[in-house]
């Protein structure tokens, strides 16, 4: 098997547990909410429903993500992942906004029932454990296969773990004080931490689709790699992109003058070699050979990194 191959096997055994547990979840809350009456579990339920849908596009990105390179596309699928994990921001950022909308309306309407059915708790408690056991899955598979969209599947199961545990807490604390209005605050605090992390997410795969990097240490491996290389002078223009769980890397290197093209051409596949050592999930690197001082003569345009500015 392939390791394209292999790397979509993870992802749809991790979507397959993930579209089953959260189906089965989301239909006991969506049960236990409407008969407790408890606007902090119905909002728990909304959010395992939205997490079936995620589960539902984590399966077709492993069918996208497994096709070779073609014409179309010359880098291959890989950012098909990173689609989706901006389709699973906005999903998230969904749930999150619509428990807020009716936590306010329930608090401004005075919509509270008076009592919380000790049903509601035994919703609860069933949530926190079976969503501790999907995160479990979802990270182990995301550390194995080095998915970005596993890895925010993960991250938003974390997140679900504190939201159950959130209404858990309000549901308590409702029924020790007496005091009902607690079960909507608790669900307006879930709801703006639902928020919180898909705004992170958005931010971080918007940032990848504009073949941003914000990590610096890859840079320091690259130029670490690079100098390891006898011969091989002034790294600089290097650019280094994200494609899901792979890194697409540009560089250019200068050589002595004198050099002959076979030779030059030896000392970047050592240099290649070297990258690839130093750095892993490499998908590409394209390095750009000049003569030794070439580096004063180049455009005015200011492309890339250089050990310098790091």
């Amino acid at each position: 098997m392939s390791e394209d191959s292999l790397k979509s096997h993870y992802i749809r055994t991790a979507g397959t547990f993930a579209l089953v547990g959260n189906l089965v979840l989301a239909l006991i809350k969506f049960i236990f909410a409407l008969t407790s009456q408890s606007m902090a579990l119905m909002g728990d339920a909304i959010d395992s429903a939205s997490d079936v849908l995620i589960a539902i596009v984590t399966l077709i990105i492993s069918s996208i993500i497994s096709k070779p390179s073609d014409k179309e596309h010359p880098w291959g699928h890989s950012r098909a992942e990173t689609v989706a994990s901006m389709i699973l921001a906005f999903i998230i950022f969904y749930a999150g906004a619509q428990l807020v909308i009716k936590a306010l309306q329930s608090i401004i309407h005075k919509d509270i029932p008076q009592e919380i059915a000790f049903i509601a708790v035994i919703a609860a408690i069933i949530s926190i454990v079976g969503k501790t056991l999907l995160a479990l899955i979802q990270y182990y598979y995301a550390k194995i296969s080095g998915s970005e969209i596993v890895y925010a599947n993960a991250m938003n199961m974390r997140g679900d773990i504190v939201m159950s545990s959130g209404v858990l807490l309000g549901l308590i604390l409702s029924d020790l004080f007496k005091c009902p209005i607690l079960d909507p605050i608790i669900a307006l605090l879930v709801g703006l931490w639902v928020i919180k992390n898909s705004v992170q997410l958005f931010w971080e795969t918007n940032t990848e689709l504009m073949d941003g990097n914000t990590d610096n240490s890859l840079y320091q491996k690259l130029f670490k790699a690079v100098n390891s290389v006898e011969g091989v002078s002034n790294p600089h223009r290097a650019r280094i992109r994200k494609m899901a769980s792979l890194l697409d890397i540009d560089l250019d290197i200068e050589v002595p003058p004198e050099m002959s093209v076979y030779d030059a051409h030896e000392l970047a596949e050592q240099v290649e070699e070297a990258i690839r050592a130093e750095i892993t999930d490499v998908y590409d690197v394209i390095i750009h050979i000049e003569p030794h001082g070439s580096d004063s003569h180049q455009r005015k345009e200011n492309f890339g990194i250089k050990p310098s500015s790091l």
